[in-house]
């Protein structure tokens, strides 16, 4: 696997992209063309956490993690784990899905820091792909969000999927 490794205020030393590089490439052995994908690491700070953003898109799925911690090689381990429970738990799904799940997020700038006074701090535009609500399951634990936008295929509504407290899943139907 590639990685495109970026600091967003801070600076990535060559030991941290070292530890980046050996610690994900440990999930190479789950895809079957490794060399072919690309992981986008965002590491940056808020106070005095590091946080570590990954995320990889494969074929018309994406996995995506992120963990916040003091140390930010603790940070990364965490995000490591967490991404190859993600495969580890959705592998078998992912080969038997019959129809194609999509990349439906697609970042927008940020806001910048001196304009903190305003509520919106990120965008994002959903693409409208119809999908079942198995399939918007597997995508939101993927992309590892707490909801999911998708128009259901069985109703050609849109849809707003969201985990509940209790661990099962909650779908909104839009008329």
């Amino acid at each position: 696997m590639k990685f495109n490794i970026r600091g967003d205020k801070l600076e990535v030393t060559e030991s941290i992209k070292n530890y980046i590089e050996e610690k994900l490439s440990r999930l190479n052995k789950y895809f079957e063309n490794p060399e072919e994908l690309t992981g986008n690491i965002v590491v940056r700070t808020r106070g005095i956490d590091q946080i570590i953003e990954v995320t990889i898109p494969i074929k018309k799925i994406v996995l995506r993690g992120e963990e916040e911690h003091k140390d930010l090689y603790a940070a990364i381990d965490k995000v490591a784990d967490k991404l190859e429970r993600q495969i580890r738990k959705n592998k078998t799904r992912m080969k038997n899905r019959k129809s194609e799940v999509v990349d439906l997020f697609i970042d927008l700038e940020e806001t910048h820091e001196e304009e903190q006074e305003e509520r919106i701090v990120k965008r994002k535009v959903v693409e409208n792909k119809p999908m079942s609500e198995e399939e918007a399951i597997l995508q939101m634990n993927l992309i590892d969000h707490e909801f999911f936008i998708f128009e259901n295929i069985e109703t050609s509504k849109m849809s707003v999927l969201y985990k509940r407290k209790d661990g099962n899943y909650g779908l909104i139907e839009i008329k």
